[in-house]
C-alpha cells in the first residue's frame, strides 16, 4: 500500500506497478477469444489509474494518413477518437512512424511551432494533455497507445511514461497473439478446404481411371483433322470458353483433354461431367456441391465439380441436356466465377476454364426455348466443329492400327494384316458411330481373330449405307437410335457385364439406360409359346 507520506507521483507509480502486474498476469492465461474484452478492461483501468478521460489503442500503416481505432475506453461525455481526426496531423503521425513518444501537458509550452495542426485539433476537441506511445516489433508498428485528459492538464514524467510503455507492450503482444490466432484459423480453413478439394480430386481421378476410354493421342493426318487441331492450338493457351460440336463418337472428350494439356492450367485437373448421364435432380449437386443435410441422403458435405476443377478445366459433356432451371446458375459461374453449394448461402469463388460439348443443334434448342440464348453465346465464344469419321476417310486405317496395337497388348494377340476387301469395306462405310464405333469394330475383330490376320465380321464387310429414299433416318437421333438397337440386339439386350451393350458401346450402363429412355428404345416383348 502507498505510504501516506509518499508524493502524488510516487503513489501513482505504485498504483501502476499493481496495474501492470495484474494486466500481465491476466493476459498470460486468457483464451484468445477473450482478449478484445480484456484489452478494453485494461484501458478502463488505465484511465482510472492515471485519472485521465480516454485511452485508445490504434494502428497506423506506413503509407496511410489516417489511423484505425482498435480498442478504446472513455469516460461519459468524452467522444472516441475518430479516424478522420488525424487526417491533417502530419507532425503527430511522423513522430509515431519514427518510433517517438508524443506527449504534451500544456499546448503552448510542449508542442513545437510545426505542430500547429495538432494544437488546433486539441483545442477543437477540448484535449488538454496527451501521451501517445508507439510499439514496434521487427521494425513495424504493431499499434500505438494514446491516453488523453480533457478535464485538466497534467504532466508525463519519464518514470510514468516508461510504465505506460510497458502497458502498451503488453497490449501489443495481446494484439499480435490475436492476429496470429486469426491468421492461423484462416490458414487452417484454407488447408482444410484444399484437403477436401484434394480428396475430391483423388476420388474423381480414381473414378476416371476406372472408366476411362480415351487414348493419349489424336490419331490421323487428314485435312479435316489438321484444321481442327490448328484451332485447338489457337485457343488452348487462352482462358476462353470452348464449345466442341460434333456427332456422337467423334472424340469430344479427347479434344477437351488436348485443349487442357496445351493450356497453362495443365498442372491442375481436367474434371468432366456428363450432363445427360445424371438425373435432373442430381446435376445441381454434382456441379455445385451440397452441404450436409441439404436434402434427403446428403449425410456429408460434398464438393461439386466446379470446386474440384478450381484452377483447372471443367468439361461439360452433352451440355444441351442441362435442365433449363440450372442454365442460369451455369451462366453466373461463367460470368462471375461464383456460386453457392446446395443448402448454403455462402458464396464460393472459383477460377475454372469451361470446355463444353454437344452433338445437338444448340441454335435450334434456343429457338425452341430449351436453351438460354445468353448461355449459348457465352459458351460459343470459340466453337470447334469436330469432323465425322466419314469425312476423314484417310484416317480410318491409322486409327484401326492404333486400336489394334492397343488391344493386342491386352489380349495377347499379334495382328499383321488386314484383308483388302475388309479395308475397302471400312473406307466405304458411313460410320454413324464415328471413331467410337470403329474402336468397337476393332475390338470385336480382335476377339474373333486367332491368327495374324484381322478378321472383320462378314456382316460388316457388306456395305450398310442408309438408303437415300429414307432421309428421316439420317437425323442424329435416328442414327443414334438405330445404332443402339443394333448393338443391343447383337448383345441379346444385355446391358451390364462383359460383352454387354454398355461395354461394347464404351459407355457407363446408366448412360446407356438414359439414352435408351430418351430415344424410347424398349426391348421387344417375347411371345410365349403355347403348350
Amino acid at each position: 500500500m502507498p505510504s501516506e507520506t509518499s508524493s502524488p507521483i510516487e503513489r501513482e507509480l505504485e498504483s501502476f506497478e499493481r496495474l501492470t502486474a495484474d494486466i500481465s498476469s491476466r493476459f498470460s492465461y486468457i483464451p484468445v477469444d477473450q482478449l478484445p474484452d480484456a484489452i478494453e478492461s485494461a484501458l478502463r483501468h488505465l484511465v482510472e489509474t492515471l485519472d485521465v478521460d480516454r485511452s485508445t489503442v490504434f494502428e497506423l500503416t506506413e503509407t496511410e494518413e489516417v489511423v484505425r481505432t482498435l480498442h478504446f475506453w472513455a469516460r461519459p461525455g468524452v467522444a472516441p477518437m475518430r479516424a478522420r481526426d488525424t487526417e491533417a496531423l502530419r507532425w503527430y503521425l511522423d513522430r509515431l512512424r519514427n518510433n517517438e513518444v508524443v506527449r504534451f501537458g500544456d499546448l503552448e509550452r510542449d508542442l513545437p511551432p510545426e505542430a500547429d495542426h495538432e494544437r488546433a485539433y486539441a483545442r477543437e476537441v477540448g484535449m488538454k494533455s496527451n501521451l501517445t506511445i508507439p510499439v514496434f516489433v521487427g521494425g513495424h508498428m504493431v499499434c500505438a497507445l494514446a491516453v488523453g485528459s480533457f478535464r485538466r492538464s497534467r504532466d508525463w514524467p519519464d518514470p510514468l511514461v516508461e510504465r505506460v510503455r510497458l502497458i502498451a507492450q503488453i497490449v501489443a503482444a495481446a494484439l499480435l497473439r490475436h492476429r496470429q490466432e486469426a491468421a492461423l484459423r484462416v490458414s487452417l480453413g484454407i488447408i482444410e478446404r484444399l484437403n477436401r478439394q484434394l480428396q475430391a480430386e483423388n476420388v474423381y481421378l480414381h473414378e476416371e481411371l476406372k472408366s476411362s476410354h480415351h487414348f493419349d493421342e489424336i490419331v490421323g493426318n487428314s485435312e479435316a483433322l489438321r484444321l481442327v487441331l490448328a484451332r485447338v492450338e489457337q485457343v488452348a493457351p487462352t482462358p476462353s470458353t470452348v464449345l466442341l460440336l460434333g456427332e456422337t463418337g467423334t472424340g469430344k472428350e479427347l479434344f477437351a483433354h488436348a485443349i487442357h494439356e496445351r493450356s497453362p492450367r495443365r498442372q491442375r485437373p481436367l474434371v468432366g461431367v456428363n450432363c445427360a448421364a445424371l438425373p435432373a435432380g442430381l446435376i445441381e449437386s454434382e456441379l455445385f456441391g451440397h452441404e450436409k443435410g441439404a436434402f434427403t441422403g446428403a449425410v456429408t458435405q460434398r464438393l461439386g465439380r466446379f470446386e474440384i476443377a478450381d484452377g483447372g478445366t471443367l468439361f461439360l459433356d452433352e451440355v444441351a441436356d442441362l435442365p433449363l432451371e440450372l442454365q442460369g446458375r451455369l451462366l453466373r459461374v461463367l460470368q462471375e466465377g461464383e456460386f453457392e453449394r446446395v443448402g448454403s448461402s455462402r458464396t464460393i469463388r472459383v477460377d475454372v476454364r469451361v470446355v463444353a460439348a454437344t452433338n445437338r443443334d444448340l441454335e435450334a434448342a434456343v429457338r425452341d426455348g430449351r436453351f438460354r440464348v445468353d448461355l449459348y453465346y457465352r459458351l460459343s465464344v470459340f466453337p470447334i466443329v469436330l469432323p465425322p469419321l466419314r469425312d476423314r476417310i484417310e484416317d480410318i486405317l491409322p486409327l484401326l492400327w492404333f486400336f489394334v496395337s492397343h488391344y493386342q497388348r491386352r489380349m495377347g494377340r499379334h495382328i499383321e494384316r488386314l484383308p483388302r476387301v475388309a479395308m475397302d469395306a471400312l473406307q466405304r462405310y458411313d460410320w454413324p458411330g464415328n471413331v467410337r464405333e470403329l474402336q468397337n469394330v476393332v475390338e470385336r475383330a480382335m476377339i474373333r481373330s486367332t491368327g495374324d490376320v484381322l478378321e472383320i465380321e462378314d456382316a460388316f464387310v457388306r456395305p450398310r449405307r442408309p438408303p437415300a429414299s429414307r432421309p428421316a433416318d439420317r437425323t442424329l437421333a435416328a442414327v443414334e437410335r438405330a445404332h443402339l438397337v443394333a448393338v443391343l440386339e447383337e448383345c441379346g439386350w444385355r446391358i451390364n457385364g462383359p460383352g454387354g451393350a454398355a461395354e461394347t458401346l464404351a459407355v457407363h450402363p446408366n448412360t446407356l439406360r438414359f439414352r435408351m429412355k430418351k430415344l424410347a428404345i424398349v426391348r421387344p416383348t417375347q411371345k410365349k409359346s403355347r403348350a
